[in-house]
């Protein structure tokens, strides 16, 4: 009876890390570009008490053998980089990729992020960079001037004060991994390569399977909320379930203390 008591614990545990994760979704429901996370779960080890194929004292062999697990535990988070909805804006550096591809921007400590938001504006010297002031990768700056534009392959360009022909300012390079789901996640909307991802593929927007550059909108988090609130549902029936064993398990043990 006290190993269901530390079974059941083990299930508790997974159902808080289970609610831990769909809270942080529904937390990032409005953060642009946010990609959902799944609670990868996987069973203890077992106690064998009878291997399968064991021989009796009559010496038939048993087909299956007796084995108690010993509960549940967390194993991993994982990204979902599906796409999100895209939403319109009035602002032609508000930037989303529709389909693969991630921007690059640059960290204050020199290093190489990865973002799907793609809320970019001019700083100070009209360089592109985040709200948090991170430079994209390559730098682009873009002067004082009319007609600002960021093509379907992220070529950006604008028209010089007093001209009338345009110009290009730069282009805007994306990036995409073989495993996405491997990327370490910073903060701030940002990724960072890891040996699981592999190495980052270059790509321009619109051709060999990158997503093309949409300017003026934005791609809106994929977190289905009807979707987490089931999933919300479910880890706190769990977690009753669990806490209702270790109850009947400690009422057996008060049973047996009286007799």
């Amino acid at each position: 009876m006290m190993r269901s008591l530390y079974i059941a614990k083990t299930g508790m545990e997974s159902s808080q890390f289970r609610l831990d994760v769909i809270s942080n979704n529904l937390a990032n429901v409005g953060t642009k570009g946010f990609k959902r996370s799944n609670a990868v779960f996987e069973d203890l080890m077992y106690q064998t008490l009878r291997e399968p194929g064991s021989r009796l004292q009559t010496g038939e062999e048993l087909p299956t053998g007796l084995h108690i697990g010993l509960g549940s535990a967390a194993t991993a988070t994982t990204r979902v980089h599906t796409q999100g909805g895209l939403s319109t804006t009035d602002n032609v550096f508000d930037l989303a990729v529709n389909g693969r591809g991630f921007f690059k921007v640059t960290t204050p400590d020199g290093e190489t992020a990865y973002t799907r938001n793609g809320q970019f504006q001019r700083g100070s010297t009209g360089r592109l960079e985040t709200a948090e002031g991170y430079p994209l990768q390559p730098e682009i700056t873009v002067p004082d001037g009319t007609g600002f534009q960021v093509a379907a392959d992220g070529t950006v360009s604008y028209i010089p004060a007093g001209d009338t022909t345009r110009v290009d300012a730069g282009q805007l390079e994306l990036a995409d991994f073989i495993n996405s789901a491997g990327l370490e996640s910073l903060g701030g909307n940002l990724y960072r390569e890891t040996t699981a991802s592999g190495a980052p593929i270059a790509g321009t927007g619109g051709l060999l399977g990158f997503g093309a550059i949409k300017s003026g909108f934005l791609e809106e988090s994929n977190v289905n909320v009807a979707e987490e609130l089931v999933g919300m549902i479910q880890a706190q029936r769990a977690y009753e379930m669990n806490s209702r064993a270790i109850k009947t398990s400690d009422e057996m043990l008060q049973r047996l203390t009286q007799l």
